[in-house]
């Protein structure tokens, strides 16, 4: 008998995780947000692995209630994710996975590119997701890991923050304002950069953007969480004392 996945946070992305850990043969316990999550895992003292679905906004207050002799079992899978993030708690080696499929109410999850995992659960997670036949990559060290994290928040964040002005799909974004899109991802680069206290690839960032651009040209730019995604990169750049003209040109435009 396999030890059980727990699963904290069910809403649409935990349960395709949840899904796909059934299928994989694994009982599945969630843990939502009326339930004490030292409480249930006392209960299943020893699981296979602790999924995180929960909200980026949630994220740190869910970490502050895993003991330590847990941190290994954690699987973490938001986006805007950084190393920042799990090392404030002296969490040196969750599994972390890059998701690159979307999943909206009432439809099915939407596959873009292959999402990459890392760390000790990798196996347990690429499996799982092979039963749902959602491609991954397993990536070979933690510098590998950081780079599709800050590709995935450039993703992010560029054609959130862009879609606020042009509106429209990430191709017509790249086909009709590939200008306002290159300073743009440059000034999220940027912020990246003093996140992760990295030196990092612009180009090659750059470059894998438009391969997810590729994987679904017609994937709306602007969710609902831009403005907000805009005001938390503005908060950054404050605190970095980055100039970042276009986010503020932008900003200023919709509050005016």
């Amino acid at each position: 008998m396999q030890q059980p996945v727990i699963s904290i946070g069910i809403g649409e992305m935990g349960g395709v995780f949840a899904r796909a850990c059934l299928r994989a043969g694994y009982a599945v316990y969630p843990v939502t947000r009326d339930m004490d999550i030292k409480t249930c895992l006392d209960q299943y003292p020893d699981p296979a692995a602790i999924l995180v679905t929960v909200a980026e906004n949630d994220l740190q207050g869910v970490l502050n209630q895993i003991p330590a002799s847990h941190y290994d079992k954690l699987v973490l899978i938001q986006n805007e994710l950084l190393p920042r993030d799990w090392l404030s708690h002296d969490i040196k080696n969750p599994t972390v996975i890059s998701v690159w499929f979307e999943k909206k109410p009432g439809q099915d999850f939407k596959v873009l590119i292959p999402s990459p995992v890392f760390g000790p659960r990798t196996d347990l997670i690429c499996t799982a997701l092979t039963r749902l036949d959602i491609p991954t990559k397993q990536l070979s060290d933690n510098d590998a890991l950081l780079f599709e994290l800050v590709l995935k928040n450039v993703y992010i964040l560029t054609t959130n923050i862009a879609g606020l002005k042009t509106g429209g799909t990430v191709s017509e974004l790249w086909r009709q304002h590939e200008q306002l899109a290159r300073e743009i991802a440059g000034e999220v680069i940027e912020i990246q950069a003093y996140l992760t206290g990295a030196k990092l690839d612009s180009e090659l960032l750059i470059k894998g953007m438009l391969g997810a651009f590729d994987g679904d040209p017609d994937h709306k730019c602007m969710g609902r969480s831009a403005p907000a995604r805009l005001k938390r990169a503005l908060a950054v750049a404050d605190e970095a004392g980055l100039s970042v003209p276009e986010l503020r040109v932008l900003h200023a435009a919709l509050n005016s």
